[in-house]
């Protein structure tokens, strides 16, 4: 008899085309999951996968497999899913994705409320600043901080997302405030660089205009959390957003440069992506989340954080 449970693993496989990375996506070891296929094989009685040491790729049998049960796998998700909402009680696994900062500050010190609330729902949390692909790794959902304009995803605007120029007290006791954007290339800028990065240059709303200036400095990392303890030891002006940093404004670690010219903010999104049923546990979490930010979200108005009841 088929085992429904043995397909799914075989469409991670073929998905991620890496028995490791289908085992670490499903919680299972690589060991597990080889022999899952193995035995899925044996009963087809065709080789599905051929694998190398680095990766596997569909046998032409395999792609024709994987083409069937991917649609049968969607089909018992749409079930589910009706069932889910019928009876009015989510529950399943939830894989959610976000930048590692915002994850680790505004994401996770909710989860534990989250399961409270709705204990047949299962939450998996990838903290990453790699720019994943969400339908090829089959994500649930994604928090991004970002303009969506030219992804095709549905999404949900969780809170608003202020940036600011800001810097520590003692760097600007040193060198000076600068008082126009043009005086930013004479300071020392903190720098966030990763592929595609465009931190080179600081895009500025004043009063009159947006302006793009060159920046450049002596420090530069692929980690905003490092950026952000350079900046309050004194390195010099870095560009972050308030829910990065406003603790540190409030308390007078940094303060704000150049009040009267603001980088643009991009929204905090929850996306999902088209062409695929949301199910409760999804739209559950999604709610959660935005309840718990608020309309003005507590990193911006220093209120303590919201906690859904």
């Amino acid at each position: 008899m088929a085992d429904v449970s043995d397909w799914a693993v075989f469409a991670r496989c073929a998905e991620l085309k890496s028995l490791s990375a289908a085992g670490r996506d499903l919680r299972l070891s690589a060991a597990v999951v080889s022999n899952r296929i193995s035995k899925l094989e044996k009963q087809l009685g065709v080789r599905l996968l051929n694998r190398t040491t680095r990766r596997v790729n569909l046998t032409e049998e395999g792609q024709i497999f994987y083409e069937h049960c991917s649609r049968i796998l969607h089909e018992i998700e749409l079930i589910d899913t009706t069932i889910g909402h019928k009876s009015g009680k989510p529950k399943g696994p939830i894989t959610v994705t976000a930048p590692a900062g915002f994850g680790r500050q505004h994401i996770a010190p909710f989860l534990p409320r989250f399961v409270e609330l709705f204990p047949d729902i299962q939450v998996r949390l990838h903290l990453s600043d790699r720019l994943i692909d969400v339908i090829q790794e089959g994500t649930d959902v994604a928090v991004r901080i970002a303009d969506l304009r030219a992804y095709s995803f549905i999404a949900k605007k969780l809170a608003g997302n202020t940036r600011a120029l800001v810097a520590a007290p003692s760097y600007l006791e040193k060198h000076g405030v600068p008082s126009s954007p043009d005086d930013l290339q004479k300071h020392n800028c903190l720098l966030l660089r990763f592929p595609g990065s465009q931190q080179y240059q600081w895009t500025l709303e004043g009063p009159d205009k947006t302006t793009t200036v060159s920046v450049s400095g002596n420090l530069d990392s692929d980690d905003g959390a490092t950026l952000l303890e350079w900046c309050r030891a004194g390195a010099g002006i870095a560009l972050k957003s308030i829910w990065e940093v406003g603790e540190d404004l409030r308390e007078g670690r940094l303060q704000v440069v150049m009040p009267d010219w603001k980088p643009p903010g991009h929204a905090i999104y929850a996306i999902y992506p088209h062409g695929r049923l949301m199910p409760p546990r999804v739209r559950t979490f999604i709610d959660y989340l935005a309840e718990c930010y608020g309309p003005a979200p507590y990193w911006e108005t220093g209120e303590a954080p919201r906690l859904s009841n």
